[in-house]
């Protein structure tokens, strides 16, 4: 079985069951519904204990219970640019404000990146009377390039720090 069969057997019986996502993070326990939701979707992986409450949530094989443990082959997007409009509108984000974000992060941090694996992100939705609004906060670790080969003039990390 490849992770996208496993990824697909886990969606038929989540909607065989009708479960949420929310509750089936809740039942797995011990990290963001985000991570949960994105593990069983093949992006992350689950801790052991984890991957049991899974499988008997979902009925697994202990082979499948496994896979989830397993460090998998990230990246779920089939296509650039992506067609399906909502994941579209993320990548129009970044087409559009990804040189804003660059050059603010860098101003205040320094040369470096935000991290997409030391990384938090949360979702509600917040009511508005003209409609609904999803509201995204993300936190990345910032990491600095390293400055290698450098004297004592320039400082090893972030080199431009304010």
């Amino acid at each position: 079985m490849k992770r996208e069969d496993l990824t697909e057997k886990i969606l038929d019986i989540k909607r065989e069951k009708n479960l949420t996502w929310a509750r089936i993070a809740e039942t797995i326990g011990g990290h963001s519904p985000i991570l949960i939701t994105a593990a069983l979707l093949g992006q992350m992986k689950l801790t052991k204990p984890q991957c049991a409450k899974a499988a008997e949530l979902f009925g697994l094989t202990e082979n499948e219970a496994k896979m989830l443990n397993e460090p998998p082959y990230r990246g779920s997007i089939p296509a650039l640019p992506p067609t399906d409009p909502l994941i579209y509108r993320f990548y129009e984000l970044v087409m559009v404000y990804g040189t804003t974000f660059k050059e603010l992060i860098q101003e205040e941090f320094g040369d470096g990146i935000m991290s997409a694996i030391d990384f938090e992100m949360t979702m509600e939705r917040q009511p508005n009377p003209k409609g609904d609004r999803v509201r995204l906060g993300m936190s990345g670790k910032f990491l600095p390039y390293k400055y290698y080969g450098n004297d004592e003039t320039v400082p090893d990390y972030g080199f431009g720090n304010p």
